[in-house]
């Protein structure tokens, strides 16, 4: 008769503080920067009647608010658990990465509209001090992306913020670039086709966000974990015949975690099993999955097509 073991293993694992910290200030000072920059953008925008510098300010805001919305679920993320929250609010981190790209799809929406009713009605436009301000722009967003240019791989909200500034300073040299010509030539249709060109470049590097946060968000495996290489390296541990009710989410836009039954060999002692763990979990800390709550079981060739639970 096959003898079952029923065993729990969590592995966590969680920035270090100097990390935490890294990524604090880069937050806060991302946000100052672009914040001060932000009301001189509109405000030049305004003044010299330019969509091309109010459509970079307006994608400059919406940045701001993924900052602070970050900061904030950074902040939330550390907060231990309650007897309601039994995962703290890890969470709110996907949660700000889902807002940030649906703030920025919004963002798209009144640059594309504002664009259209600037075709058909051309306008005036300044372009040497249209070049000046966002000559300023282009320093501000590259100093701003190089700050979180360090940590753009371990989080899907620093990623995407890292994104957001860098295309941000290209977007400003393209308004830049528009702006001589515009003072030369006087073709003022090139300010509304900087509005579309801005859209664009918003919805490009928005996309992919809005994709993993929607899928981190629905508990779905996250992007960079393949689930067949999961289960390979799970039925590669020795004394593992099979694995199977596999399940992988992200707890945070940090933090995986996965629950899985594994097969065994039976007769294996206490003491092997919990080495075979261990080494399923250390191979599972290689595809970035931090937690996992492993079942061990066992079947005889005549129970093999009964699974057990």
């Amino acid at each position: 008769m096959a003898h079952e073991h029923n065993h729990e293993d969590h592995a966590g694992h969680h920035h270090g503080p100097a990390v935490l910290t890294s990524v604090n200030r880069a937050l806060i000072i991302g946000a100052v920067l672009n914040t001060l920059y932000v009301v001189v953008e509109f405000g030049m925008g305004f003044y010299y009647n330019s969509l091309g510098l109010i459509a970079d300010a307006g994608h400059n805001l919406s940045d701001i608010a993924g900052l602070l919305l970050s900061l904030l679920a950074f902040r939330l993320a550390r907060i231990r658990q309650t007897p309601s929250f039994t995962y703290g609010y890890r969470k709110s981190t996907v949660l700000a990465s889902l807002t940030n790209a649906v703030i920025l799809l919004i963002t798209i929406g009144a640059i594309l509209w504002e664009s259209i009713q600037r075709f058909q009605h051309p306008e005036p436009v300044a372009g040497g001090p249209v070049a000046w301000v966002a000559g300023f722009g282009i320093l501000v967003n590259a100093a701003s992306a190089l700050l979180f240019f360090r940590d753009k791989d371990h989080d899907l909200n620093i990623k995407g913020a890292y994104l957001h500034l860098a295309a941000d300073a290209l977007v400003s040299l393209g308004v830049v670039v528009a702006g001589i010509v515009i003072s030369y030539t006087g073709w003022v249709w090139l300010d509304p086709f900087i509005g579309l060109v801005v859209a664009a470049v918003i919805l490009g590097s928005t996309w992919r966000l809005l994709n993993d946060s929607l899928r981190l968000s629905m508990d779905g495996v996250p992007t960079d974990i393949n689930l067949n290489d999961v289960l390979a390296d799970l039925r590669a541990v020795t004394g593992v015949r099979d694995v199977h009710h596999v399940h992988i989410w992200a707890m945070s836009t940090t933090e995986n975690a996965l629950t899985a039954h594994l097969v065994i060999q039976p007769g294996l002692s206490d003491l092997q099993i919990d080495a075979l763990k261990h080494d399923a979990r250390h191979r599972l800390e290689h595809r970035k999955i931090n937690h996992a709550t492993l079942e061990t079981e066992t079947k005889t060739k005549d129970e093999h097509q009964t699974e057990v639970c």
